[in-house]
């Protein structure tokens, strides 16, 4: 069968630099830092004690009071990010056919700060099992599509993945495969994380993960630099609105790209660990290009996982050499989670849309924190280092890597390019 042309509508995003997409490019094209010690806790006792928290986000500004206290902070940034996502689509609910419209999320925990705060309000109790009617509800991950639905009303395939770091970016690539196969005419995807929280901090300082440069926490996240340390927690949202390109054209929606292929893979080696030889990275992206039917030659700028660690940055850029060749030279890379630290089960979405904001802009958000050279980087490879650097963007690539191996890989293309 003949699949159906992708395109991207609508976007929204509530980040560590910016709570809607204006501000998000504002501060991803002046390499605004968006990390400093964190507000949310004592963290007197923390290994870490900074993060990429939300800045000026008050629950109330969105929802009533008591709308509020039934959803995680996980799902109030799902709701805020694709309610803006939806407007900036200009999707006239009553001209649909809501039956064709899903929604698929992304989230790699959900509602962490809901389990900890019950976890620990019982255990501080008698014992008696004293626990919040929506415990539950506000928990699980699933919740964020599902009141996304409920609030519009859309009646299509709706559900969530879970793939840790590459959450939201497998979202996105089934909502791509649903409209291509025509299922549905639009759906709302993308993804979103809440972890800064005691329990989250704790876990992944208890993994050796996270940066402990707390003399500087904006210049903590430094993916690329031999100094690098660990990665930066963030949090937030990013959504996408993905339509089927003739219902599109049909409602004169504005386009802002579209989507011409997704891959997946595993490394299949090791819980936390990317394979030293990149081997699960190198085969996600020959995936993505095959499935878009495009060559390596034909990528202009790669949004890569650059995280900030050790291992994982030098196995990516190890891949991207081995599947690009020479071009690779020729290929802006960057990694904007030097800006918005890393945002877990969000982090593919919030890519995503930097990449399609970067193609639309011809600017490629720049590396920001990079000081010092890792001797074992390629030193041909432009890693768009401290400044934004122009450029003509035709075809852009993200790519989000989580624990357990699973990577996801998504190809952006200039409509008609």
């Amino acid at each position: 069968m003949e699949l159906k042309r992708v395109v991207v509508t609508g976007l929204g995003a509530l980040t560590p630099i910016g709570n809607n997409v204006p501000e998000y490019w504002d501060g991803l094209k002046n390499g605004k830092s968006g990390c400093a010690p964190i507000t949310y806790f004592d963290t007197e006792k923390f290994k870490t004690k900074f993060a990429c928290e939300l800045k000026n986000y008050d629950p109330i500004n969105y929802f009533d009071r008591k709308e509020a206290r039934k959803l995680d902070r996980f799902a109030q940034y799902a709701l805020v990010s694709s309610d803006e996502a939806i407007a900036d689509a200009n999707i006239n609910l009553n001209e649909i056919d809501k039956f064709r419209v899903g929604v698929i999320w992304g989230a790699g925990i959900g509602g962490l700060e809901t389990f900890q705060d019950e976890v620990i309000n019982f255990a501080q109790g008698d014992g008696t099992p004293r626990f919040n009617p929506f415990f539950i509800p506000k928990m699980i991950a699933d919740i964020a599509p599902g009141n996304i639905s409920i609030k519009h009303g859309f009646m299509g395939p709706n559900y969530t993945t879970v793939s840790a770091c590459a959450s939201s970016a497998n979202a996105i690539i089934d909502a791509l495969n649903y409209i291509r196969l025509g299922h549905c005419d639009i759906i709302v995807t993308g993804g979103s994380e809440a972890a800064v929280t005691q329990a989250g901090m704790g876990g992944f300082n208890a993994m050796h993960a996270l940066s402990t440069r707390n003399e500087s926490p904006e210049t903590a996240s430094r993916p690329f630099d031999a100094t690098r340390d660990g990665f930066v927690l963030g949090e937030g949202a990013g959504a996408l609105i993905l339509e089927e390109y003739e219902h599109a054209k049909k409602r004169g929606a504005k386009i802002y790209a579209e989507v011409v292929g997704g891959g997946m893979s595993s490394d299949a080696y090791h819980m936390t660990a990317p394979h030293p030889d990149g081997i699960g990275v190198e085969r996600v992206m020959i995936n993505c290009l095959k499935d878009a039917g495009m060559n390596p030659d034909d990528v202009d700028a790669i949004n890569t996982h650059g995280t900030s660690t050790p291992l994982g940055d030098v196995a990516e850029l190890k891949a991207i050499s081995n599947v690009f060749g020479k071009h690779a030279t020729d290929i802006n890379i960057n990694s904007t989670k030097s800006m918005t630290g890393h945002l877990l089960g969000a982090a593919g979405a919030i890519e995503a849309i930097a990449s399609i904001l970067a193609m639309q802009h011809s600017l490629v958000p720049p590396t920001i924190n990079h000081t010092t050279v890792d001797e074992t980087i390629d030193p041909s490879l432009n890693l768009t280092l401290n400044k934004a650097q122009k450029k003509t963007i035709n075809v852009a690539m993200s790519n989000t890597f989580g624990f357990g191996g699973h990577n996801a890989c998504i190809l952006f293309k200039k409509l008609d390019a």
